[in-house]
């Protein structure tokens, strides 16, 4: 007999999940396959590096950026303290 409430017990369990996910997620037919979104993550990243690439050697070759760099000053020394 307990076998047959487990039985049961899980059974409607898994209907459940499946409602759910149905519901959440469309039927079956409507669900985009996995391989697709993760083709659109790896695309994502790839883009994403050559965007920041690019920016970052056009950055380095800038005839503005040698000129901001070279007019930065030094830090001066600090002042020795005067013995009291």
């Amino acid at each position: 007999m307990a076998n047959r409430d487990s039985i049961l017990l899980e059974t409607v369990r898994a209907h459940r999940e499946r409602l759910l996910a149905a519901f959440l997620f469309g039927e079956l037919d409507e669900r985009r396959p996995a391989g697709d979104n993760v083709k659109r993550l790896i695309g994502s990243a790839v883009l994403a590096a050559v965007a920041t690439s690019s920016k970052v050697c056009a950055t380095r070759t800038s005839p503005t950026a040698s000129r901001s760099a070279s007019s930065v000053s030094t830090p001066r020394r600090p002042r020795p303290r005067s013995p009291m």
